[in-house]
């Protein structure tokens, strides 16, 4: 074997051997397994209104966009989309990119030019972490939701050029970012806020409009916001959104949405009528609260330490990543997805199920999978 792939295979069975190896499981369009792994909180992947969105659109523009959003790819759809999505966040303009991750690379590597200076939280999603290591500035990582540390750092380095970035509800644990303290502490400062905002879109705020509405820092100049489209609107994509000027600045800078082909019209479509239907779906984001309170009954009475979800996501913890392996695999084979965690999705010797909350799953289903997640223990 060539010298490289013997060393990519030692590397293999070290992941093996300390439960950190990852596979790929196809599952079909007639899988009954009860999802309470996926991301699609308000069940809207599959609303009648969005597939009729998209199968229109697919009968108007085929399947793909047939180039980059700066060439052939822009449609109808891209722009009405963009123009629902400010005017969901409470933003003067929004862009949308093909991914989430995409627009998280754009967005850190725009707002923080060489020489200046991105304030990370410890937990960032990992989209966030490489456009801090794309953007040349300097990173400094902050202690999990310590306004007060971000504060120092900022004292330490007056003048500069600075970001904040953080996620509303952390993607992992669910917890829920301190968004107006963050902002008390970077407005008078100079320094920017922007929030991936990813979890909290359609399931906090005012008509679901995110976690920056909900800590009422919607609009403001110096907060900017970005979101994936594939979470509770259950399609694809990512958007950001913030002063015009700086949407602007991506359109002719960013490097993720000039050289990327736009995402299909098809899938766009469906996003658009995925935000109807979740802007006035205060029925489905109480039945969230419900099972969010009913989780945490559940598990805390079976001895987990579980604390309330901010929004959909709720972390159980496991003895080590062979443990959650174990756990998640039991689950499975019982007919219930749920999330497995483990380093380098989670830090260093912490393991933990993620349950992501479901509105589109029976009542009867969600309560079956909670007790088969129970008696699955290790």
């Amino acid at each position: 074997m060539a010298g490289w792939l013997a060393a990519l295979e030692h590397l293999a069975r070290g992941r093996a051997k300390a439960g950190l190896t990852r596979e790929l499981r196809p599952r079909d369009a007639a899988d009954s397994v009860v999802d309470l792994a996926g991301n699609d909180y308000l069940g809207l992947a599959a609303h009648p209104a969005v597939v009729a969105a998209s199968a229109q659109a697919l009968d108007a523009y085929g399947l793909g966009a047939t180039g980059s959003r700066l060439v052939r790819g822009s449609t109808a759809a891209h722009t009405a989309l963009e123009d629902d999505l400010a005017g969901w966040l409470g933003a003067e303009r929004a862009l949308v990119f093909s991914s989430g991750y995409l627009a998280n690379l754009g967005a850190v590597r725009a707002l923080a030019p060489r020489g200046g200076l991105v304030v990370s939280d410890a937990y960032n999603h990992a989209s966030l972490i490489d456009g801090c290591k794309i953007s040349g500035a300097e990173t400094v990582v902050t202690p999990h939701a310590d306004p007060r540390a971000v504060a120092e750092i900022l004292d330490a380095h007056p003048g500069r050029d600075a970001v904040v970035v953080t996620e509303s509800v952390f993607s992992v644990d669910g917890d829920l970012a301190p968004l107006a303290a963050l902002h008390e502490v970077t407005s008078p400062r100079g320094a920017l806020l922007l929030v991936d905002d990813a979890h909290a879109l359609g399931l906090l705020g005012p008509g679901g409009a995110g976690g920056v509405a909900a800590a009422g820092l919607a609009g403001l100049p110096d907060v900017l916001i970005t979101a994936t489209l594939s979470k509770s609107l259950g399609g694809a994509g990512g958007v950001v959104a913030g002063p015009g000027q700086f949407i602007r600045h991506l359109v002719d800078t960013s490097r993720t949405f000039i050289y990327d082909t736009a995402p299909p019209p098809v899938v766009v479509a469906g996003v658009r009528a995925a935000l109807h239907v979740a802007r006035s779906a205060d029925d489905r984001r109480a039945l969230l609260a419900e099972r969010a309170d009913l989780t945490v009954r559940r598990l805390a009475a079976a001895g987990f330490p579980v604390v309330r979800p901010a929004a959909g996501v709720l972390s159980v913890p496991a003895p080590g990543p062979e443990a959650a392996l174990a756990w998640a695999a039991d689950c499975r084979d019982r007919g219930v997805a749920v999330g497995c965690f483990r380093p380098p999705s989670t830090p260093d010797g912490s393991s933990r199920l993620r349950l992501t909350l479901n509105a589109g799953v029976p009542d009867s289903e969600f309560r079956r999978a909670l007790d088969v997640i129970v008696e699955c223990a290790p």
